[in-house]
């Protein structure tokens, strides 16, 4: 696979340092957005009725006191010939995957976790911790399963049991809160049922790793109140988001966005009695 780089972006806070990588692209398209009919959606993206909206998929490295993490891993080779380029881009910039310490884990859907194995099967990445919010792990590897479990939630759950069981023997489960010195878990419940956003603290500053909290911006910064196909409970994901928003307005916080324009790093800020995105790299 090859696929034009991005140039390299990083942002500094404190003792962290974070870098934006890039995954590729996931083609979508406006009908996976919920609460909008299609010709607005078409309007606010730019994507005319049955066009492809190229959906970014970003993962990112953190550098601090003198450890390696990542937030998500991106998809692989499971996702099509336009994702799966997280590996090859860490290589380029001199890190390889044995060399990653910790990776936290925002949710396990394909395009933040399937990048835990390589196409044939293989740990990726075997010095690392993965570090998921309880909810989030018991969900998808504890819950029984049930026939009238929708076609996607049986993929899904499949999917993570097969990339997460050669992890399990270093898997650290944990609650809201601190996971570990200025790296807190905070819930954002919704799009699945532990789906978490990662906050760095340092320095005075602050930066949220929100995940899936936005998948189109051009249609959910706009109106919030729109949510995807992919949203387990649509109604908690509407309502983490509207929080989310607040959150990072209210206490100044930097956002690190998985399906932001890369390289998904911004300021949200309030525009009349809505929302707008600002860019912070």
């Amino acid at each position: 696979m090859t696929q034009a780089v991005p140039a390299l972006i990083t942002k500094k806070l404190g003792e962290f340092e974070v870098i934006a990588i890039s995954d590729g692209l996931l083609p979508a398209s406006n009908a996976s957005a919920v609460g909008i009919d299609q010709a607005a959606a078409a309007r606010l993206s730019g994507v005319p009725e049955g066009g492809v909206v190229q959906i970014p998929v970003n993962a990112f490295l953190l550098k601090f006191r003198g450890k390696l993490a990542l937030v998500d891993t991106g998809s692989s080779d499971t996702q099509g010939p336009t994702l799966g380029f997280l590996i090859q881009r860490l290589s380029e910039i001199g890190v390889a995957p044995d060399m990653i310490d910790y990776i936290f884990i925002t949710h396990v859907h394909p395009d933040h976790t399937n990048g835990l194995l390589s196409p044939k099967g293989e740990v990726n990445y075997p010095n690392a911790e993965l570090i998921v919010h309880e909810r989030e792990a018991n969900f998808w590897l504890e819950r029984q399963t049930s026939e009238s479990d929708s076609e996607r939630l049986k993929r899904g759950t499949a999917a993570a049991r097969r990339t997460l069981s050669p992890y399990l023997d270093r898997l650290r489960r944990v609650k809201d809160g601190e996971a570990m010195n200025g790296i807190a878990a905070i819930s954002s419940n919704g799009h699945t049922p532990g789906h978490t956003a990662w906050q760095i603290q340092s320095g005075g500053e602050g930066l949220v790793f929100w995940g899936d909290t936005v998948h189109m911006a051009a249609l959910q910064v706009p109106r919030p109140d729109v949510v995807m196909v992919y949203d387990l409970d649509q109604d908690a994901a509407r309502r983490s988001r509207m929080s989310m928003f607040e959150r990072v307005i209210t206490d100044n916080l930097a956002v690190a966005g998985a399906h932001l324009d890369y390289p998904g790093m911004v300021r949200m800020v309030r525009r009349g009695a809505g929302y707008w995105m600002e860019p912070d790299a």
